[in-house]
């Protein structure tokens, strides 16, 4: 009777993803060190403890393990149930970052909801709430998805949640926010003709966008040549390039960054990957890149082999939003697009983005649990 219980127990352990689960902790615990070779000095300067931004990403990871395991074993269908109720919620929460007293303004922007325990940047919930939402509507209403308004209701809310995050200012979630949608609408069946009456409106956007805050205007002149203005708008750029360029192929060595000493803005966070780049220097870089596409692969792999519509469309558009802020993370840093603010997933400082993130990890792994090939090894 012992020995048909540990089967059973090894059975369901086999149907997780451990090498996704490996993947995923390994980017964590060097991102925790990362954190401390790009903060330690800053961290001791301005708090006295040079472990500070540190303490605050261990607390978000281990509030991130413990949503990755709970959503491991919530059943995912479930989301589909609430998932309503979750883009109202996350709407609501956009909401209460506007309200002033409520919201927490910093660095001219105000993102955060202070919980006591911690601030919550609404707008990384609020992504994932989309993604449920849209992979919701597109498994119950997969016919519609060809035709010509079936996916308005998308576009919709899409709008919706990009306009209240504007309201923030943020424009790299938007646009985040964007690529994710027309990612996902890809992914459901919308056809391409009508992608080109989506990106007209899009395009029409964007220098009202630009007209309206004028430091947006700034950051594309920096971008252009962020040497015309090198102690101003240009000088977070050329500071990151200045860290790549110094690392060569094998880099200074761990802990051995110069930009880190008041250099770099937002070293530990935001531009995190110019000092892996100028600390791990080429080499070490690719090894990062690799291991975000890695895990991609294995999300989208979890997707085709979900056993419902609902399971493939979420987990497509988990992989899809990883990817998306990998790809405009690393085209910023590097210069290859305007700057603009936007974490790196499971490495950058900021724990509602690390929790969320662990979180959708979980939802992966219990697409895992119930996929097709996950029946046919509990049955054999």
């Amino acid at each position: 009777m012992l020995k048909i219980k540990n089967n059973k127990k090894e059975k369901l352990y086999d149907k997780f993803d451990r090498r996704l689960l490996i993947a995923v902790l390994i980017l964590v615990s060097f991102g925790l060190v990362m954190i401390y070779s790009a903060s330690s000095y800053v961290a001791q300067k301005q708090y006295g403890n040079a472990f500070y931004f540190v303490y605050k990403q261990l607390f978000g990871a281990l509030l991130g393990l413990a949503c990755l395991f709970f959503f491991s074993y919530f059943d995912y269908q479930k989301l589909q149930k609430l998932s309503i109720w979750i883009l109202i919620a996350s709407i609501v929460l956009l909401l209460i970052v506007l309200i002033p007293g409520l919201g927490v303004s910093a660095y001219g922007a105000q993102r955060w909801i202070n919980l006591g325990f911690m601030t919550l940047q609404a707008s990384e919930p609020a992504k994932f709430g989309l993604i449920i939402f849209i992979a919701s509507y597109m498994a119950k209403h997969h016919k519609k998805m060809t035709t010509k308004f079936g996916w308005l209701p998308i576009i919709v809310v899409s709008g919706i949640i990009c306009l209240l995050i504007m309201l923030q200012p943020n424009l790299s979630i938007t646009v985040c926010v964007v690529l994710l949608t027309v990612l996902m609408l890809f992914v459901g069946g919308v056809k391409v003709k009508y992608f080109f009456v989506l990106a007209l409106p899009v395009v029409a956007l964007i220098p009202i966008l630009i007209l309206v805050e004028p430091y947006r205007f700034d950051r594309l002149v920096a971008f252009l040549n962020p040497w015309a203005n090198p102690l101003d708008e240009g000088f977070q750029l050329i500071q990151s390039l200045y860290a790549l360029g110094s690392g060569g192929v094998f880099g200074l060595g761990l802990f051995n960054s110069r930009q880190k000493y008041l250099f770099l803005p937002f070293a530990e966070s935001d531009f995190i990957f110019s000092i892996i780049g100028e600390e791990l220097g080429w080499v070490g870089s690719i090894a990062v890149l690799c291991l975000f596409g890695y895990i991609i692969i294995r999300a989208l792999k979890i997707a085709s082999g979900a056993k419902d519509r609902f399971g493939a469309y979420l987990a497509s558009g988990i992989a899809g939003i990883i990817a998306i802020q990998v790809l405009v993370n690393i085209a910023v840093v590097t210069g290859s697009i305007p700057p603009t603010g936007l974490p790196l997933p499971f490495i950058s400082h900021g724990g509602s983005s690390l929790m969320v993130f662990l979180a959708s990890i979980g939802i992966l792994q219990n697409i895992k649990r119930t996929s097709h090939k996950s029946i046919k090894l509990l049955e054999y």
